[in-house]
């Protein structure tokens, strides 16, 4: 027997967001080293970060092409083949932002660690290690590691179209009661 809902009705949304929710990305942009000059003698830098429909962003940093941000930016995820791209602007009061270059990251072998069992190793063990590649924006191998019963990954990542400049991230997972999980 088929169901005469529409796709349209609310109800089915909100539920499936729940159901098809695997738990949330927390990336800390932690620092921007050497980022590309912008204004006369430095820039105002900011970082956006997507995934799908979702776009996040960081406060503005102002005159530091090397700037500390150390915040927390968090994303649903639902689909973990999905890249995560990051941009850095450089924030300008009377015209257009500027870009500053921008890097994208996949999620499949850090949600790869997180389902493993990892319960019992000793902190700081390293589960994966991905190494740099045309493929990918990494300036240096990242590890993806098992610390204080988290699995983390460090990022260090070479922006694109742009002069110069590498962003460093750390990505941890939140599982979410009422989530699908993984």
């Amino acid at each position: 027997m088929e169901e005469s809902q529409s796709p349209r009705s609310p109800e089915r949304k909100t539920s499936s967001l729940m159901e098809n929710l695997l738990g949330l990305l927390r990336i800390r942009v932690k620092r921007g080293i050497n980022l590309a000059v912008r204004d006369v003698r430095s820039s105002d830098p900011y970082v956006v970060v997507k995934m799908g429909k979702q776009k996040l962003k960081t406060r503005v940093i102002k005159k530091d092409v090397n700037p500390e941000w150390n915040e927390d930016l968090t994303l649903s995820v639902t689909d973990p083949t999905l890249p995560v791209k990051l941009t850095v602007y450089d924030h300008d009061t009377f015209s257009k932002d500027d870009k500053m270059g921008d890097a994208e990251f996949d999620i499949k072998a850090y949600i790869e660690a997180l389902r493993m069992n990892l319960t019992g190793l000793p902190s700081g063990t390293i589960v994966t290690r991905v190494q740099p590649s045309r493929q990918n924006c990494l300036s240096e191998e990242t590890c993806i590691t098992y610390t204080d019963g988290k699995v983390i990954q460090d990022l260090c990542l070479r922006l694109k179209n742009v002069e110069c400049g590498e962003v460093e991230i750390q990505l941890q997972w939140i599982d979410l009661p009422g989530s699908k999980g993984l």
